[in-house]
């Protein structure tokens, strides 16, 4: 986009806002962001949240990596940069999601602090929810439901997170789900509970 163009460009405010569509649906929206490394049950745990959150009439919607990458982000690779880029992307569509007044699952393993932290930033107070899929690597290499860990010990995929790429855990996220010692049904429900306990599935 020229200069010209970006110079002029202004958010355009609506005269429905967020409040009022949270009103509607009865509840706030926000963003519920699993991390972890690949293997670790970030998509599993997102749709097993996803799917006790509808039943209870939220609307939600779950941004999922692979799922993303076969269409919005295709076009980008797995370079730090390109990793920094796709995490922005899904922090910009989280925050319109959340300001249709929609429950938003992300599964991503966002594997830098930093990119985290500037979804973070994006949106407001409490409307960011970290969540940590803990898994040690052995064990997300004994899964490797995809065979990606397999491929990067063998030198066939670069920049492969946990192998070639550094993850870097949350340090202060405010759920952490250790899926080696819980099932996907078992860390839903610490999820909804916790979501109870602070208030977010009320208006």
């Amino acid at each position: 986009m020229s200069d010209a163009y970006d110079k002029n460009l202004a958010w355009h405010f609506m005269r429905i806002k967020k409040e009022d569509r949270q009103k509607r649906r009865g509840h706030n929206s926000f963003v519920l962001w699993f991390t972890g490394l690949s293997g670790s049950g970030k998509s599993t745990l997102a749709s097993c949240v996803e799917e006790k959150l509808f039943s209870m009439g939220i609307a939600t919607y779950v941004l999922d990596g692979d799922n993303v990458r076969l269409g919005l982000n295709k076009d980008l690779g797995f370079s730090q940069q390109d990793r920094t880029e796709n995490i922005r992307r899904i922090g910009e569509v989280s925050k319109l999601f959340i300001d249709a007044g929609i429950v938003t699952l992300t599964a991503f393993i966002s594997p830098y602090k930093s990119d985290r932290q500037l979804v973070r930033s994006l949106l407001e107070e409490g409307e960011f929810i970290e969540i940590y899929t803990k898994c040690s690597i052995e064990a997300c290499e004994k899964r490797d439901p995809k065979g990606f860990y397999k491929l990067a010990r063998q030198g066939k995929i670069s920049d492969f997170t946990g192998i070639s790429s550094p993850y870097q855990p949350p340090r202060q996220p405010e759920i952490t789900i250790d899926t080696e010692l819980q099932s996907a049904d078992e860390g839903a429900d610490d999820i909804i509970q916790y979501l109870i306990k602070h208030e977010y599935l009320t208006r």
